[in-house]
């Protein structure tokens, strides 16, 4: 399992405000991806679990049951499931190299910015 980056819509429209003026980001890619909301499917259940005092029961999916299920889905869950998919089991979010000469990343640009942890996010919730 590998972690995706979770980010709610109002940080990511206060890191764009800020990047459109900026010359460090001129002809660059903004990736977002603050340190605190990054989470395998796994840990994110187990702040949840910390976060209502209770464990959850799991069931474990095999990759191959996974991709099985996503050929036999009708199209609305199949493309649910392939981005699951490719965040958490190929881990498409994360399992890359930042290239300084085509990408900036907003929570190093912007460290001013308080964005939402999903410790946070997940508290209106309890």
């Amino acid at each position: 399992m590998h972690p995706a980056i979770f980010n709610k819509e109002d940080d990511v429209a206060t890191y764009t405000i800020k990047a459109v003026y900026d010359p460090r980001t001129l002809n660059k890619t903004l990736l977002i991806k603050p340190p605190k909301n990054i989470y395998s499917f796994n840990e994110l259940v187990a702040l949840w679990e910390k976060k209502i005092g209770r464990t959850l029961e799991k069931t474990y999916v095999p990759e191959e049951q996974l991709l099985k299920t996503i050929q036999e889905s009708p199209v609305p869950i199949k493309i649910k499931l392939s981005i699951k998919h490719s965040a958490f089991v190929n881990g498409d979010m994360t399992n890359f190299e930042l290239d300084p000469a085509k990408e900036v990343e907003a929570s190093e640009l912007y460290p001013d910015v308080k964005y939402t942890t999903m410790e946070e996010y997940l508290d209106q919730f309890v």
